[in-house]
């Protein structure tokens, strides 16, 4: 794998919310006498917030600055995470598109094979401000190599390792950086008759899974694919990579096995929030949920999630979320502006302070937490001890096959089964050829 220079996981989102009209071919309003395009710019936003509600009351502000400096107005639609990416593909076959429209970064490349979205090649780079002014492993996940990227980064998430300063000082403990420091430290505090356990994984997520299964894997020099785009995922890296994972539940027993049945990193975090767990793996913004579940900022701390010694050090995959223009905009001109305007270094500090995500511009100052030695932590992770997923069209496939595959031996450890390396090989097989057989291949 190149690395250049990450709920989970995407955070879930609420219902989508309409405000003003769903763009037609690519946005509606009035045509520009100057320039032949529309004056309105329709704009497909993910649920970064709160609630939908909370997200248009984070945008809205910032829209109307867009209009004054452009006098081009925005009809903003902030769609749920459950939805938008069944609304993108919707949009792609139907050709009823937005102008701009926010993805996860991780889909970056299965869309633009579709060919439904404009590359930023030289010029719309430079009409955006330039290629160089993102972190580098931001701007990675735009699409696949060797090809002008067609989304840009727009949010930076990035996990971390949280841990209760008070658990480790009262074990007198320090916090881990190597994975059988953390190992040792989640067995030291593991007790199952105290009701507690040293980690809490997300052990029923597939997306939280498969994040893990690419993290685990990269950190042993491994790929998930070759370069001819074929799925790697039975090779000896990325099924110990697995094991190592699921030796957390199984072997090490620093995890409680009701952790099988969490579909999601909130219920992982609320654990810790609530003193039930030591340690969890958890993106940047799991901070204000920590916090509104009563668990003080100087309560805890964070460390990068620790690879094995001597391994290259990647502690999370670039997460986060990238704009994208439709190519079948009715106003290109307009809808660089837009991208231009969003990834500017004053919307990106204000957005980034109240959706609690990591700025994507590099030399930008991290404002998620008033914790300061935190933002430092998770900034320096996602600008440089992050990796893309893999930049390929079938990456959407290996989350959903190689993360089922892991619920399922999760499950198996959790009822008093036993999941061997082999176990292991043989379900990753498995998983190469579901992934194969949908390409086509």
């Amino acid at each position: 794998m190149k690395i250049r220079g990450v709920v989970a996981a995407i955070a879930t989102g609420a219902l989508a919310l309409t405000v003003g009209g769903c763009g037609s071919g690519g946005g509606g309003g009035d045509a520009d006498a100057a320039g032949g395009g529309s004056q309105t710019l329709t704009y497909w936003a993910s649920n970064q917030g709160t609630s939908v509600k909370h997200d248009k009351e984070v945008l809205t502000p910032q829209l109307k600055k867009f209009e004054e400096q452009t006098g081009i107005s925005v009809e903003l639609e902030v769609i749920g995470w459950d939805s938008l990416q069944t609304r993108i593909q919707t949009a792609i076959t139907s050709g009823q598109a937005p102008d701009v429209v926010n993805i996860g970064n991780t889909w970056a490349a299965s869309l633009q094979a579709t060919g439904s979205f404009l590359p930023f090649d030289d010029q719309a780079m430079s009409a955006i401000g330039g290629a160089e002014k993102f972190v580098e492993p931001a701007l990675a996940t735009g699409g696949a190599e060797g090809q002008p990227v067609t989304s840009v980064p727009l949010y930076g998430l990035a996990y971390g390792l949280f841990y209760n300063k008070a658990m480790f000082e009262e074990a007198g403990i320090e916090p881990p950086s190597t994975y059988k420091e953390m190992v040792a430290a989640a067995e030291e505090l593991t007790d199952p008759q105290a009701g507690t356990h040293g980690l809490a994984l997300a052990a029923g997520s597939y997306t939280e899974n498969s994040h893990f299964a690419f993290i685990n894997a990269v950190q042993n020099g491994a790929e998930l694919f070759d370069d001819q785009g074929q799925p790697t995922f039975s090779s000896d890296g990325v099924v110990e990579g697995i094991h190592r994972y699921l030796e957390l539940m199984q072997q090490h027993e620093v995890a409680d096995t009701s952790n099988a049945q969490y579909t999601n990193g909130v219920q992982a975090v609320n654990d810790f929030a609530k003193g039930k767990v030591a340690m969890v793996i958890s993106q940047n913004n799991a901070g204000s949920s920590i916090e509104a579940q009563g668990m003080q900022p100087d309560e805890w701390g964070v460390v990068p999630y620790p690879s094995p010694e001597g391994a290259n050090g990647i502690a999370s995959h670039v997460a986060g979320i990238n704009l994208s223009i439709f190519k079948n905009t009715e106003n290109k001109e307009g809808a660089l502006k837009f991208v231009k305007f969003m990834t500017s270094p004053e919307v990106q500090k204000a957005v980034s302070s109240e959706f609690k995500t990591l700025p994507v511009l590099k030399d930008a100052e991290p404002t998620f937490s008033k914790k300061k030695e935190a933002s430092k932590m998770f900034q320096d992770i996602y600008n440089n001890m992050s990796a893309p997923l893999p930049l390929v069209p079938a990456e959407d496939q290996f989350e959903s096959s190689v993360g089922q595959a892991m619920n399922q031996m999760f499950a198996t450890i959790a009822t008093g089964g036993t999941v061997t390396l082999e176990d292991v090989r043989v379900a990753m097989e498995t998983a190469e050829q579901q992934v194969a057989a949908s390409s086509g291949s």
